[in-house]
């Protein structure tokens, strides 16, 4: 018993060189906090964007500064034109944006037309609790709706204070992402080798599997919010809907989120509606059910495509992260989940491989047959 136990020095030369080493890992975490979200988010996009990479890489001949170029120059786009519209669009609509203000203060709410009346199933009650907003006197109006705008122009504030940290932040991310697409099989492969170093072959397959999940929220999740969004903002052009590009970047947003396109289609039918044109309103209202389920169908496949892992693991990984992480959680959750699910399933299937006695061991076969 007492051979077992290590001599009282290597049993303080151990525990402090574990300290030391916990504090060394410790200290380099403290030093590249700054770094650390950009580094994320970085080798996110650099391994869902990796096989386009390669693709752009072969039809330059081989050559890999030409496709490193051209996908951060689409990053940099990405954020750039964003930024610049939202910005020169806020500058020329600066006198409309104020007699928007104007007309507010003297918002008079006119009583429900009489089609309002005609909708189907919903058409009488939507016209009684139009009727009953139109009775509101306009004093009772603005002191409703005055806290809700102080609280959304508080809000607007603190975003433009923190666009400029937003526009560091990103530009980081795009530099690192760089760096990873010139040395992306060697970093990969020192992520492979540490994770075989801690588990041997399961914990190489850990990694792959990490890549898959990724590569499966950016096909399922983000490809479906382009589409959809692309979708929903030929909607609102052809309706005559004003402003249909920046409503487009919002719809992305919430797709992204996981909120859908219904927040800011379903306003636009009844502004439709509102403003006199029941014809268009009507194929807004069609365009919006068919931009509403396509989620329903493409995601499902292209998650699929991604990796092999049930589509439940995903979804719920994409959702969870993002209320636990934020949007980063879109990536990190599904990740997370994939390779705990792999691991699990791994470690559930080693009892079949385990040695059985001879005495207390049934054949399957002889089990069923038994009942």
């Amino acid at each position: 018993m007492n051979g077992t136990l290590l001599p009282q020095s290597d049993l303080t030369r151990v525990t402090l060189g574990v300290l030391v080493l916990a504090l060394l890992v410790v200290g380099s975490l403290w030093i590249l906090q700054p770094f650390l979200g950009a580094l994320l988010w970085a080798t996110m996009l650099v391994v869902a964007t990796w096989p386009a990479m390669i693709r752009l890489q072969g039809r330059f001949g081989g050559r890999r500064w030409p496709a490193i170029t051209i996908l951060t120059g689409v990053m940099l786009l990405l954020l750039l034109v964003p930024i610049v519209f939202a910005v020169s669009t806020i500058v020329s609509h600066a006198e409309d944006v104020s007699g928007w203000l104007n007309e507010a203060a003297n918002i008079v709410v006119p009583p429900p037309p009489k089609w309002v009346t005609d909708i189907p199933i919903i058409g009488a009650k939507l016209a009684h609790q139009w009727q009953q907003l139109a009775a509101v006197t306009h004093d009772e109006l603005v002191s409703y709706v005055v806290p809700y705008a102080r609280d959304a122009a508080e809000w607007v504030v603190g975003q433009i204070g923190g666009l400029g940290l937003l526009v560091l932040h990103f530009l980081m991310t795009v530099a690192i992402a760089a760096m990873l697409y010139a040395t992306g099989e060697q970093a990969a492969l020192g992520v492979r080798r540490f994770a075989r170093r801690l588990a041997g072959d399961r914990g190489d397959q850990a990694v792959v599997l990490a890549g898959q999940a990724i590569r499966a929220v950016a096909l399922g999740i983000v490809v479906t919010a382009i589409i959809q969004s692309v979708a929903a903002g030929i909607g609102l052009a052809i309706c005559g809907v004003p402003y249909a590009l920046v409503f487009t970047a919002f719809i992305f947003m919430l797709c992204m989120l996981q909120l859908g396109p219904l927040l800011v289609l379903v306003p636009a039918v009844g502004w439709l509606y509102w403003s006199g044109h029941p014809v268009s309103g009507t194929v807004m209202l069609v365009w919006t059910l068919i931009v509403g389920a396509i989620d329903n169908v493409l995601r499902p496949l292209l998650i699929r495509r991604g990796a092999d892992l049930p589509l439940p693991l995903i979804f719920a990984g994409a959702i969870g992260g993002l209320v636990g992480f934020g949007i980063i959680g879109l990536f990190v959750g599904p990740v997370i989940l994939a390779v705990t699910y792999r691991l699990l399933e791994w470690w559930i299937a080693d009892i079949d491989h385990e040695p059985r006695s001879v005495s207390g061991s049934v054949s399957t076969n002889a089990t069923i047959d038994t009942i």
